[in-house]
């Protein structure tokens, strides 16, 4: 019981040591996260879409042409 006594300050000192060293541990290896503009700037492509505007207007204009009021056929 005695020995029991005397190693209780020990551990106690033991356990705080740890716990210390773990934490350094986790804030040491916490990442770094950085942001920064790129070199060169973005495009984006919008060619898409204008084609498919373009075609639009020629279905469109097509129907017109061809549909049965028009008296082409």
């Amino acid at each position: 019981m005695r020995l029991i006594m005397l190693m209780r300050p020990m551990l106690k000192c033991a356990e705080r040591l740890f716990w210390g060293s773990v934490t350094l541990t986790m804030i040491a290896c916490t990442p770094r996260v950085e942001v920064a503009a790129p070199e060169k700037p973005i495009t984006i492509n919008l060619n898409v879409k204008i084609d498919h505007e373009i075609r639009l207007k020629v279905d469109k204009d097509l129907d017109e042409v061809l549909s049965k009021d028009s008296g082409l056929f």
